[in-house]
């Protein structure tokens, strides 16, 4: 009998002892279990800028960790030895019960926890778990993920984290050739996101190949159409199976460019040198002032999330 696996858009249909794509869930006797429960194979204290989020307070540090496993099978992933069957041990990684992970923050004295480098979605039964506890303690919690969310995880999981990074690959082309995987659940998790209030910003790495101008455009509009504010551009640099040409600072300031154009408030370059500034959206003052992904420099005109200058409020979440 087979038993349907519901953490991600795929809904693998698996047969005893069959592993679904991701390669961690599989059917144990009737009831489809993660392999690598518990098993933490990346651990580290990072500020949020890295994730990256910049309208989640900005500049505090987050305790960020992954287990093994993704469901999807990208030629360029950045975290391939711990995201692709191809590497997966079932035994790697130090076990760590989800209690021992809120401690480790506490001690750290870190706001938050983020379920991040690999891919949440595939080992979000010890997710929740993380999670339950962490808001017990008084902990924020983020989940950076590619957003292939299945309907059912999504009600699961979006009352549990106050703070998302989509990853929105490209087009429905490019989700099919790259990443053996789709664009429609990534847009419908978006969708969702925003209409449950929690803060989102979205990133897309930036391939000058694949993300042509057009392409820009049209994603710009599908993020906008969301009600997407806050979009994180990357430049591509060849990875794993991927050798394409590096994304020029130049091709992305023009990227970047069209974003902003097309109506999304606030764009960021990633892997990048460009201006990082979080401006005001209505007269355009210098709010956050950033090197990098280094967290804030400092906020002169920004109080309480306002701008003192024009009175108009920036979107996310701000220390007092």
């Amino acid at each position: 009998m087979k038993i349907t696996c519901d953490f991600c858009w795929r809904l693998c249909a698996l047969s005893e002892g069959q592993t679904g794509v991701c390669s961690v869930r599989q059917n144990q006797g009737g009831r489809v279990v993660t392999l690598t429960r518990g098993r933490v194979v990346a651990l580290a204290v990072d500020k949020v800028e890295k994730k990256p989020l910049s309208h989640f307070y900005p500049g505090h540090r987050t305790l960020s960790f992954a287990l093994f496993g993704c469901n999807f099978s990208c030629s360029f992933c950045q975290n391939y030895t711990i995201s692709q069957q191809e590497f997966f041990t079932e035994r790697e990684g130090t076990v760590m019960e989800p209690a021992e992970l809120v401690r480790v923050a506490l001690t750290h004295n870190t706001p938050s926890i983020s379920f991040t480098y690999s891919e949440p979605l595939v080992w979000q039964d010890y997710l929740v778990d993380v999670a339950r506890l962490a808001k017990e303690a008084g902990l924020l919690t983020i989940m950076v993920t590619n957003g292939s969310f299945s309907a059912s995880s999504r009600a699961r999981l979006i009352p549990l984290i106050d703070a998302f990074n989509v990853d929105l690959k490209g087009d429905e082309a490019f989700y099919r050739q790259v990443c053996h995987g789709s664009a429609e659940p990534v847009l419908a998790s978006i969708a969702a996101i925003v209409e449950s209030g929690r803060h989102l910003e979205v990133t897309t790495m930036v391939c000058q190949k694949h993300h042509t101008p057009a392409v820009m455009e049209r994603l710009a509009s599908e993020l906008l159409e969301r009600g997407v504010q806050v979009w994180h551009l990357s430049r591509y640099f060849p990875h794993y199976q991927s050798h394409e040409e590096a994304t020029s600072e130049q091709y992305l300031a023009q990227m970047i460019e069209i974003a902003r154009q097309k109506g999304i408030r606030h764009v960021y370059p990633g892997n990048s040198s460009l201006d990082s500034t979080t401006y005001c959206p209505e007269c355009h003052s210098p709010l956050i002032i950033r090197r990098g992904m280094q967290g804030p420099q400092s906020t002169p005109l920004l109080q309480n999330g306002i701008c003192q200058r024009c009175s108009a409020p920036l979107y996310g979440h701000f220390p007092a």
